[in-house]
């Protein structure tokens, strides 16, 4: 990451927040639990898609990542010294009901039930998330996402957990990115489970929401204390010029990004210019569904990374859209390839409640990968990502002064993992995790991050 001396963001003056609102960290199953086939826990597509070849880029799996099943205890510690409020977890379905359905893995769903415990034990909020991507293998073998009976075996396993965690639970997300679940995994073939079909993709779009609002309904039926919401990514997206194609373009990748998903949660409908530009790749829509996926939530998750400059393209694929990585003045791309553009977390903020008002928002998560590496002491100084998270969190300071309902940040993520088709090459973490050890190793961006939560805002000069 390149950045210049006059946005490092640092020491760019105080940014207090309003009380009670919430700092926190967050990781997936996946990424971090390892114990891939301990204490009953079934298969998952990620289980099988590591496993093909060529599909993670240095032939990586999750089979142990971060150890963080067996060193869980040691990991809320962590958290503990950092001072923050709250964590964002994810359950694996597979470690609570290993075929995807019937009974409940006992072991798997104890290990969740210390976990709640150990966090409040040490006066940190349970965030959970209920999908972050890892579908138990034996659903997708009968059809995973694009079956409609799915849905049914999803909210069997959310009621699973509203009834053992429900009433210790401060907030749950249904799904994490369902668009990444959709088209990365069933359009591109670049995550989990490997298919390549735009139409399969949309129809993995409309189940997601459907079961969505199924959780949601059970949810409120449980008794279960606490909240719920779902987590989109939305980029900022900047047209490419101001010709009519290229703002066109870029309004059609705010939809498929963004109204696709919002618009049959918080409307009951689905975008109809978008509708009609997918055409033969609609999804099957059945009567009532609309109405089951218009379900009140809580809260929206914003997960928040990067900008991209779009623009009308004939070859562009469905969408008939370009687009490439857009930096801000200064700064650099992260080790992804991702543009940085931290007002562009203004941008979207803003963008979304003028376009959906009334909702309260939590960004749960924020972060970059950069190229940190241990001194001669073993120390990482990682000062990129402290400009990054600083700049950040100041872009979010701004959009709550436009009036945007802000209620909590959560940094991606806790400790350098695994991450998904880039394997272990891409650190995200305010921890390193030694290789052969799995020990933690705390960077200069944990002590800062520490800072910031224990002073409910940024403090400079």
């Amino acid at each position: 990451m390149d950045r210049t001396d006059a946005v490092t963001g640092a020491n760019r003056g105080n940014r207090t927040f309003p009380a009670g609102f919430v700092w926190g960290v967050a990781t997936s199953a996946y990424q971090i639990e390892g114990a891939w086939d301990e204490d009953g826990r079934g298969r998952s597509v990620w289980d099988d898609f590591v496993r093909r070849p060529y599909r993670v880029v240095d032939g990586s799996t999750g089979d142990t990542a971060c150890d963080h099943y067996h060193r869980m205890p040691e990991d809320v510690d962590l958290m503990r010294s950092l001072g923050i409020g709250a964590y964002r977890f994810s359950v694996a379905w597979p470690r609570v009901s290993p075929s995807g359905r019937g009974p409940v893995n006992s072991a798997g769903l104890d290990f969740y039930d210390r976990l709640v415990d150990r966090l409040l034990s040490a006066g940190i909020q349970p965030y959970a998330t209920i999908n972050h991507w890892d579908l138990p293998a034996a659903l997708e073998a009968d059809g995973g996402w694009t079956d409609r009976a799915t849905v049914g075996a999803f909210v069997e396993y959310a009621n699973r957990l509203f009834d053992r965690l429900g009433d210790r639970v401060a907030a749950w997300i249904t799904h994490n990115e369902p668009w990444c679940q959709a088209f990365l995994g069933h359009a591109t073939g670049h995550h989990a489970p490997g298919r390549c079909d735009m139409s399969a993709a949309y129809q993995v779009v409309h189940h997601l929401l459907l079961s969505h609002g199924a959780a949601v309904q059970a949810f409120r039926a449980s008794g279960a204390s606490g909240q719920i919401g779902i987590a989109l990514n939305p980029q900022r997206y900047i047209a490419a010029s101001d010709d009519q194609p290229d703002l066109a373009a870029r309004e059609r990748t705010w939809a498929n990004s963004v109204d696709l998903f919002l618009g049959p949660i918080v409307r009951g409908a689905y975008p109809d210019d978008l509708m009609e530009w997918i055409g033969p790749h609609r999804p099957d829509i059945r009567g009532g569904d609309l109405e089951a996926i218009h379900q009140p939530i809580d809260f929206l998750g914003v997960n928040y990374y990067n900008a991209e400059r779009v623009g009308y393209d004939v070859d562009g694929s469905l969408l008939k859209v370009r687009s490439e990585p857009y930096s801000e003045p200064g700064w650099g791309r992260t080790t992804m390839g991702w543009g940085i553009a931290p007002s562009g977390l203004t941008a979207v903020l803003v963008e979304v409640d003028e376009r959906y008002p009334g909702l309260a928002l939590v960004i749960s998560e924020n972060g970059c990968a950069v190229d940190d590496q241990p001194d001669r002491t073993g120390s990482y100084d990682d000062q990129d990502r402290i400009a990054y998270l600083s700049a950040h969190i100041e872009a979010l300071h701004a959009a709550m002064d436009h009036g945007v309902d802000v209620r909590g940040y959560f940094v991606w993520t806790l400790m350098d993992n695994f991450e998904w088709a880039w394997g272990y090459t891409k650190r995200f973490g305010l921890y390193a995790v030694e290789a052969g050890t799995s020990r933690r190793v705390p960077k200069a961006s944990a002590s800062w991050f520490a800072t910031v939560a224990q002073a409910n805002g940024l403090q400079g000069g």
